[in-house]
């Protein structure tokens, strides 16, 4: 009787084991499915606002001598550096390519030129010419943004535009070359203003500060057509310059409007499935 007992519960045990070992199954983690990466093209309008370093290059000057209309170069004729401060509205049209249109003035360029010949007081005589100038450009410009590189987006660029240069009025004083001390007394030249025609090159970077400021550090230059410079007076004058190049280090600021933060896609987790 004990071994038929013995033998009913061994086969009970066993078939219990197998019953349990077929239901528990251990989950099974569902695929991940990659979702496509959405494209976000950025877009929308955005002003700056910029100053900036110039390094002036006056490619020349040369005025009327006399009453028989002989036109001179000037000796020398240089303007010192001086600061340039800006801004304008611009369209970011898509995340490579940008326009703006900015206002600048350019300030506070020192002039100071020499001529030689012979003069009131004196047959072999050299001049000291003084002035100064300023200027307004307005520039429609264009630029291809490279690529983001983590916070930086490198971009070149190039614009077109007018400058309106204006020349304070000139103080030419004319004096012996072996006595310095034997001189004309000073003329005064009455100073000129005209539009020129300007067209500029750009190269930077524009370094995220938070979502819709960036910071915009780069190099523009601008080449401006020469034009009027000053009057007549005593037989001297007019008298023109022959532009300028304007080497320029700038920083500023852009402000984009709109909501052009872009959170990234996390998917939701996937449910554990049990079989």
């Amino acid at each position: 009787m004990k071994r038929i007992l013995s033998g009913v519960v061994a086969v009970l045990l066993s078939g219990t084991a197998a019953y349990a070992a077929d239901v528990y199954q251990p989950p099974i983690e569902a695929p991940v499915v990659e979702q496509p990466v959405e494209v976000v093209q950025a877009s929308g309008w955005y002003l700056r606002g910029d100053v900036g370093y110039a390094w002036n290059d006056l490619r020349g000057a040369h005025y009327f001598q006399g009453s028989n209309g002989f036109i001179k170069d000037f000796d020398s004729a240089d303007i010192d550096d001086s600061w340039v401060i800006g801004g304008g509205v611009g369209y970011q049209i898509n995340n490579y390519l940008r326009t703006d249109v900015t206002l600048d003035y350019w300030g506070g360029g020192d002039f100071e030129g020499s001529t030689t010949g012979s003069c009131g007081v004196a047959a072999n005589c050299v001049s000291t010419d003084i002035s100064s100038v300023s200027a307004w450009s307005l520039m429609a410009n264009v630029y291809v943004d490279i690529g983001t590189y983590g916070a930086f987006t490198p971009y070149v660029g190039a614009g077109i535009g007018g400058t309106r240069v204006k020349w304070d009025g000139l103080r030419n004083t004319s004096c012996e070359v072996g006595n310095p001390g034997n001189c004309d007394p000073t003329v005064n030249h009455g100073g000129k203003d005209s539009w020129r025609f300007t067209y500029a090159l750009m190269a930077g970077t524009a370094i995220d500060l938070t979502c819709n400021l960036k910071a915009d550090v780069g190099y523009r230059f601008r080449d401006v057509d020469g034009g009027d410079m000053f009057g007549y007076a005593q037989s001297g004058g007019p008298g023109y310059d022959k532009g300028f190049y304007i080497h320029e280090a700038r920083a500023g600021l852009r402000y984009s409007f709109g909501n052009v933060c872009e959170v990234p896609y996390e998917p939701p987790p996937e449910p554990i499935v049990y079989k």
